[in-house]
């Protein structure tokens, strides 16, 4: 049996070892963007997420700011247009050059990758090479020996997986049946914290009325032995403008990460819905629920502030969902109960 060639003359053949260990992270980083329906190839990502993150640019721009060939972003560009994630046009202030920019759908996917597919690759391999230690070359060893072991795609779900087993915790829909639980489930937080006002009143005695049939929705989180032990609602306050509102976890069902669960998937919903814009107002004593927060993509904006944050007397913050943070909430900070407004 021939021995791994790559591997015994590590530093003569560290380019090819590099291509094969990159080639093996991006074919399983595929499952992941299937699961969520996304069709991006992981060598797409960079050319989307710098249209995403800087707007419209041309390919000598494009060329410039990823650091690859002409001809590698122009192949590149011309099958994300065949996609239909991008298009070319005369946008640019140079109109001898053709502008490339995300198309709506380019827009909804990126949406969708910073949601459902970016933070668990990211969280799977930073777990995986939090142990490392020592040469570069035994690094690349032992990266090889752990996905020979357990594949990128399978770790990308092992967390989520354990956390769902652990606190047997599940996603329903909103009923009429549940009306009472939503409106419970809320009094307790915003009773324990603020003062009830008629502005929660008025949503919480008429789910359906204030915000299903106006085409929001509610969701709530069961977990097993507790039944539901949370809620949150997207209230739909425009063209695809939502609020995520009206969210909180009982306290009884505390250290079972609930809240964090419900908000993955409220975001996740609110994609589905063909949100441009996601927002929230809460209050600055509500700390461990911004915290969460700012853990999931949202960002303090005082623009939201102005346009929205006279609905409550207690509004002191506003926050816009811009993309997964990097920062890791420190176990047991998930929040009170009182997760949004």
């Amino acid at each position: 049996m021939a021995g791994d060639l790559l591997k015994e003359r590590g530093y003569l053949f560290l380019g090819s070892r590099l291509k094969r260990l990159a080639e093996r992270m991006q074919s399983e980083v595929v499952h992941v963007g299937e699961r969520a329906g996304l069709p991006i190839q992981p060598s797409q990502y960079p050319l989307l997420a710098t249209l995403d993150r800087y707007g419209p640019q041309t390919i000598g721009e494009l060329t410039e700011a990823m650091e690859l060939s002409q001809p590698t972003v122009t192949r590149s560009v011309s099958r994300l247009i065949e996609m239909g994630l991008v298009e070319a046009g005369r946008l640019h202030r140079d109109q001898r050059h053709k502008t490339i920019s995300l198309t709506p759908a380019g827009q909804s996917a990126m949406a969708a990758s910073k949601a459902l597919v970016w933070p668990r690759i990211e969280a799977a391999v930073s777990k995986m090479l939090a142990p490392l230690s020592g040469s570069f070359l035994d690094q690349i060893a032992a990266i090889e020996a752990m996905l020979a072991e357990r594949p990128l795609d399978q770790r990308a779900f092992d967390q989520e997986t354990r956390d769902k087993a652990d606190a047997g915790l599940s996603i329903r829909e909103f009923t009429d049946d549940l009306a009472g639980a939503f409106r419970d489930i809320n009094v307790e937080w915003i009773s324990s914290m603020y003062r009830l006002e008629q502005a929660d009143r008025d949503v919480l005695d008429n789910p359906r009325a204030r915000i299903i049939d106006p085409g929001g929705t509610i969701l709530f989180v069961e977990a097993g032995g507790l039944g539901v032990v949370g809620a949150c609602a997207l209230l739909k306050t425009g063209d695809h403008r939502f609020e995520l509102a009206k969210m909180g976890v009982l306290e009884s069902a505390r250290g079972r990460k609930a809240g964090e669960f419900l908000l993955k998937a409220v975001i996740a919903r609110a994609h589905q819905l063909g949100a441009d814009l996601l927002y929230l107002l809460s209050n600055k004593n509500s700390a461990p629920a911004i915290h969460l927060y700012e853990k999931l993509g949202f960002a303090h904006d005082d623009e939201i502030m102005r346009e929205y944050g006279a609905r409550y007397a207690r509004c002191d913050v506003a926050m816009r969902y811009v993309a997964p943070a990097a920062t890791q909430l420190p176990r047991g900070e998930e929040g009170r109960g009182a997760l949004a407004r």
